[in-house]
C-alpha cells in the first residue's frame, strides 16, 4: 500500500518538514518555528501546515534532532553517576595528555560531566584479553549503587576495564543496578561500544547516561504526540550521527548515537547530489539559525569517525564520543548569530545566537540585538516583503535600529556595518570548510560546494571566492534540504570489536568467526525492524597500523572467510591507503587493531526527478531589480530572479539573487548561474567557459 514518507527537522530557528506521495512522486515542504520549551511542538506544528498530508497513511516518517547535542553542550543532562574499576575513578580527569595544539599556552582539560563524589570503584579487574584478573564483588557493587541513589542521581554509567573483551563483570553489575534502584536508567560500556581505549568508552558511556533521561523522555512525548494525535503507527525512525536511522526503540536505549541526528542527513543528501550530477567528491555546507555545519564526501561517501569530539576547539579539547559518526565540523555562525563588539573594540560575530525566540531584530518579536539575518537584509539580499514567500513580515527599521552601536562604533553607515558583520560571519565558515579539507590533507579546488539550509545559499558564493571551489551546487528546497535528505537514508547498524594483534600471528579462524557474529547480531537487529533479508548489505573493514603506531587507517576487508590469501591482499591494501593517507608506507609488522562491521537495511527513498520545461522563461523569472552591498563591488544594481521560473541550462551573469519560499541564493558580480535538468542551480566564476549556447 502506498502512502507518505515523512521527515521532519529541528534547527535552532525553524522546524522543517519535507513530505513525498508515494503514489504521485510529488514533494511538498512546510516549515513552523522551533518551539524550544516543547521541540515535539515544533514537528506537530509544521504537520498542521502540511493541509493535504494525511498523516494516518504514513508509510514511514523519519526524525532529526538537536535534543541529544544541545543537552550536551548547555549542560541540561541529569545527574549522573559513574562506577568503574577500582583504580580507575579518575580516568576522565586524567583525559589524553595530547592537545589539539601543542603550542597552545591556554589550553584547558574538560571537566568531567561527573564530578569526583559521584565516581565510585568496584573490585574486578578483566585484562586485555578477556580473561579475568580479579573477580567481579557483586557486594561493593550494591553498596555503590545504594550510595549514587543516596546522592541523588538519576542515571547511572558503568565503564569496567576491557569490557570491550569480556562484558560480563558488567552485565552482572547491569543485573545489580536493576535489583537495588529499578527507576534509574543505566549504561553499560559495552552495550554502545566495543572499541578499546579507557577514556573514550568511558567519556561515551558518561554522555550517554547523561542524556539517557531527557532523550527518553523527549522521544516519549514525540511519540505519543504523533500515535494519538497524527494517528502514525509503527513507522517511526529517527536519524543517526552514523548517516543512517534506527526506530525510536533502538534510540531511547542508546541516545549517544542522535548527536548528530540533524546536520548528517544534509550531507547524505549532498552525496546523493553529487551522484546526480556526476561530482564524487563534494564539500556539504549547511548554514541554520544557529549554526554553520560542513562535511567532506570523498569518492561518494561521507566521512565516517568513530573519534569525534564535541565541543573541540584550539583551545579546548572536546569531549571525546566513541560511536561512528560522519565527520562534520560545526561553529556557531548562523543566521541567527549575534553581532557584538567585544571588550577589545573589535567586531564579533557568534557563537551566541537570538535562536527562534527572540530571534534577530528584524523579526520583531522583541530581539534587539543584531545579527547576521539583519545585516542580511540590510545589504538588500533579503525582501523585506517575501520573507519566508511572504509568510514572515520583517521590519527594517529594527534591523536599522539593532545595526546603529555597531555604527556609531566605527562611524559608518548602518550596511557598512551589516557588510561587516556578513564579512567576519564568512570568515568564520571559511575557516570551517578549511578545518575539514585543507588542514586534512584535500584541497578544495577539487570540490563541489553544496550549500543548503536557510542561510546557506547566500553564503556559499562568498565560500567559492575565496576557497576557489570548482563550483557551489545549490539544491531544491534547499531550506528544508536536510530534512529531505532524510528520504535518502537507510536504516543501518554498527558494530567494532577489539582485538590486537599480529596480521602474521592473527588466528585467522577466531577473525572470520568474530565477523560471522557480528553479521549474525546485525541481521537479526535489522529484520527485528522489517527489513527483508535481501535487502540487507554489509561491508567490513578492520583499523590496522604498522607496529609501534598508535593512529590507524580504516581498510576494506571481503566478505567471507578470511584466508591466507585474503591477508595478504589486506596488507597490499594497507600499504597503499597508507601511502595515501600519509605519502609513506614502511617494510615492517602490521597490526590488526579493530574489526568493524556496518550493515545497511535498504528501504524505499525519495527519488530527485527532472523539472518540467513548461512555461520557464528568463522574463517569466525576472521579478525585479534593487540595490546589494556586495564586498568588493560596492552597492550595484542588481536583478532579482524567481527559481522555480528560471529556464534550464541557460547561463545568467552575476549580479543576481534568486529568490523562493526558504531561501535565497547570491550571485556575485563576477560570477555565473544556472538551472540544470534536476532544478539545481550551479554557479561559477565568469571566466570560465560558458558551457550552453
Amino acid at each position: 500500500m502506498t502512502g507518505y514518507r515523512i521527515a521532519t527537522d529541528i534547527g535552532g530557528t525553524f522546524t522543517d518538514l519535507v513530505y513525498l506521495d508515494e503514489k504521485t512522486g510529488e514533494v511538498r515542504v512546510a516549515k513552523a518555528s522551533t518551539t524550544p520549551h516543547n521541540f515535539a511542538q515544533g514537528v506537530i506544528d509544521t504537520l498542521d501546515k502540511a493541509e493535504q498530508l494525511n498523516t494516518a497513511q504514513t508509510a514511514f516518517f523519519v526524525h532529526g534532532t538537536t535534543v541529544v547535542i544541545n543537552a550536551l553542550t548547555e549542560r541540561k543532562g541529569v545527574k549522573t553517576g559513574l562506577i568503574t574499576t577500582k583504580g580507575f575513578r579518575d580516568v576522565l580527569e586524567i583525559g589524553r595528555s595530547n592537545r589539539p595544539d601543542i603550542y597552545n599556552m591556554y589550553y584547558e582539560k574538560p571537566v568531567p560531566f561527573v564530578p569526583r563524589y559521584l565516581r565510585l570503584e568496584v573490585t574486578e579487574r578483566v585484562n586485555y584479553k578477556g580473561e579475568v584478573v580479579e573477580p567481579f564483588d557483586a557486594g561493593e557493587m550494591r553498596e555503590q549503587v545504594r550510595q549514587l541513589v543516596g546522592e541523588g542521581v538519576e542515571s547511572i554509567a558503568v565503564c569496567f576495564l576491557h569490557a570491550y573483551a569480556n562484558p560480563d563483570h558488567e552485565i552482572q553489575a547491569g543485573k545489580i543496578i536493576s535489583e537495588v534502584a529499578p527507576h534509574i536508567p543505566f549504561t553499560l560500556s559495552h552495550e554502545v561500544t566495543q572499541e578499546w581505549r579507557e577514556y573514550e568508552r568511558t567519556s561515551t558511556a558518561v554522555l550517554n547516561s547523561y542524556v539517557l533521561p531527557t532523550a527518553r523522555a523527549y522521544l516519549d512525548n514525540l511519540e505519543q504526540n504523533l500515535t494519538t494525535r497524527k494517528r502514525m503507527g509503527d513507522v517511526l525512525h529517527i536519524m543517526q550521527s552514523n548517516g543512517g536511522s534506527a526506530t525510536f526503540g533502538m534510540a531511547k536505549r542508546t541516545p549517544i548515537n542522535l548527536v548528530e541526528s540533524g546536520p548528517v542527513a544534509g550531507v547524505i543528501g549532498a552525496a546523493r547530489i553529487g551522484e546526480l550530477i556526476g561530482e564524487s567528491n563534494v564539500i556539504a555546507f549547511d548554514v541554520g539559525g544557529t549554526t554553520a555545519k560542513t562535511s567532506l564526501v570523498e569518492h561518494g561517501r561521507p566521512k565516517i569517525t568513530t573519534e569525534y569530539k564535541i565541543e573541540l576547539t584550539r583551545e579546548f579539547a572536546g569531549y571525546p564520543i566513541l560511536a561512528p559518526t560522519i565527520d562534520i565540523v560545526e561553529i556557531g555562525s548562523g543566521g541567527g548569530s549575534i553581532a557584538h563588539i567585544d571588550a577589545a573594540g573589535a567586531l564579533k560575530v557568534g557563537p551566541v545566537s537570538a535562536g527562534a525566540v527572540p530571534g534577530p531584530a528584524c523579526y520583531d518579536k522583541g530581539g534587539t540585538q543584531p545579527t547576521v539575518t539583519d545585516a542580511n537584509l540590510l545589504v538588500g539580499r533579503l525582501n523585506a516583503d517575501y520573507f519566508l514567500g511572504g509568510e514572515l513580515k520583517v521590519n527594517v527599521k529594527k534591523a536599522v535600529e539593532a545595526m546603529m552601536p555597531i555604527a556609531r562604533h566605527f562611524n559608518i553607515s548602518p550596511e557598512e556595518a551589516a557588510l561587516g558583520v556578513i564579512r567576519i560571519s564568512d570568515f568564520g565558515k571559511i575557516n570551517a570548510i578549511k578545518l575539514i579539507s585543507v588542514r586534512r590533507g584535500y584541497d578544495p579546488r577539487d570540490f563541489v560546494l553544496v550549500a543548503f539550509g536557510g542561510g546557506g545559499p547566500m553564503h556559499a558564493a562568498a565560500m567559492m571566492r575565496d576557497l576557489r571551489c570548482k563550483k557551489v551546487v545549490i539544491p531544491t528546497y534547499p531550506g528544508v534540504f536536510s530534512a529531505f535528505g532524510m528520504l535518502m537514508t537507510d536504516l543501518r547498524v554498527d558494530y567494532i570489536r577489539t582485538m590486537i594483534s599480529r596480521t602474521d600471528q592473527v588466528d585467522l579462524s577466531r577473525m572470520s568467526g568474530m565477523y560471522d557474529e557480528m553479521e549474525q547480531q546485525a541481521r537479526a537487529r535489522l529484520t527485528a525492524e522489517h527489513v527483508a533479508p535481501a535487502n540487507i548489505q554489509v561491508q567490513r573493514y578492520a583499523d590496522m597500523r604498522y607496529k609501534g603506531q598508535e593512529h590507524t587507517v580504516k581498510v576494506p576487508l571481503p566478505v567471507g572467510t578470511v584466508t591466507a590469501d585474503a591477508m595478504n591482499k589486506i596488507n597490499e591494501s594497507f600499504h597503499k591507503l597508507h601511502e595515501q593517507a600519509y605519502t609513506f608506507k614502511l617494510d615492517t609488522a602490521i597490526e590488526l587493531v579493530n574489526y568493524q562491521l556496518t550493515a545497511i537495511g535498504a528501504v524505499a527513498k525519495a527519488e530527485i526527478g527532472t523539472v518540467s520545461t513548461q512555461g520557464l522563461s528568463t522574463s517569466r523569472a525576472k521579478k525585479s531589480t534593487r540595490p546589494v552591498l556586495f564586498d568588493d563591488f560596492g552597492t550595484v544594481n542588481t536583478t532579482v530572479y524567481e527559481r522555480d521560473y528560471l529556464p534550464i541550462e541557460k547561463v545568467i551573469d552575476g549580479p543576481a539573487i534568486i529568490e523562493e519560499p526558504a531561501s535565497v541564493t547570491v550571485v556575485y558580480p563576477d560570477q555565473q548561474v544556472y538551472r540544470d535538468k534536476y532544478g539545481f542551480l550551479h554557479i561559477e566564476m565568469q571566466q570560465k567557459k560558458q558551457r550552453f549556447s
